[in-house]
């Protein structure tokens, strides 16, 4: 087992206890939950995952940047070559409608760049995760013990990207929104292709649903945050998907001065 094996290993136990505790409080009559400054939603949940995250991911070594963690500045940052990237729970709006599609992200980045990537689904208890390098991204079940069912990076549980078709496209759209450049980039699908499909999912699904075959592109012109897409990117990098900036055409990178990204695409 070479390091990123293990290191990867670290990241998916991690994201599969943090599944367990958000599941604890799913299942609960009430739980706590409070609007933070820029009026998105925290959960008791957001914070008891983000504690057994941090916990998880101290013995690596490597620094963390996590949606509830104060991070460090940037002038720190700058220095880290390696880095892990989590939100602890992705689609905290999906959990308290209570419909299942919220994630779990863990990313490492090495010098900006997704190199290991795992998304949970605590609901339905699938597990994505890649590692770039050996360029395979897989899906696999967890069982009612918390346990992975197969070995890590059984080649039965590998994932490929829809091939192109010339004729049909399906286009991920969010459940919670659709704004009007969206919109524009679907009606200009609509005169290059004789069918153009949206497929909804919440949260950093929206990734996986391309990088699994289920839908062929994922736009997004609305604002994410760097740990909202980490691990997603690493999923479709390691299928060779992109995930480039929709000005530039390069692809996103990580641990930047400001943690916001730009407009993005996802696709062939």
């Amino acid at each position: 087992m070479g390091i990123s094996a293990k290191i990867l290993r670290i990241a998916i136990d991690a994201s599969i206890f943090a599944g367990k505790v958000i599941m604890e409080v799913y299942e609960k009559p009430h739980y706590t939950s409070e609007l933070k400054q820029d009026q998105s939603p925290l959960t008791e949940a957001d914070l008891a995952a983000s504690k057994v995250i941090n916990f998880s991911l101290a013995n690596t070594g490597y620094p963390i940047i996590s949606e509830e963690n104060k991070n460090s500045n940037y002038d720190i940052r700058k220095d880290w070559k390696y880095c892990w990237i989590v939100d602890p729970l992705d689609g905290t709006k999906e959990f308290i409608k209570r419909n299942g599609e919220f994630t779990v992200n863990i990313a490492l980045c090495k010098n900006g760049i997704p190199i290991l990537g795992v998304i949970y689904v605590p609901f339905t208890r699938e597990l994505f995760y890649a590692d770039v390098h050996r360029e395979e991204a897989f899906k696999t079940i967890v069982d009612n013990d918390y346990k992975l069912a197969a070995k890590v990076f059984d080649v039965t549980d590998r994932i490929y990207p829809a091939k192109p078709n010339k004729k049909s496209i399906r286009v991920v759209g969010s459940r919670s929104h659709m704004n009007q450049m969206t919109l524009d980039y679907i009606s200009a699908l609509e005169k290059e292709y004789e069918n153009v499909d949206i497929v909804s999912k919440g949260s950093s699904l929206k990734f996986c649903l391309v990088a699994e075959g289920i839908a062929d592109v994922y736009p997004r012109f609305a604002p994410t945050m760097e740990w909202d897409t980490a691990a997603g990117q690493a999923i479709c990098s390691a299928v060779g998907l992109k995930v480039n900036e929709r000005d530039t055409k390069k692809p996103l990178l990580y641990n930047k001065d400001d943690l916001l990204n730009p407009f993005f695409i996802v696709h062939h």
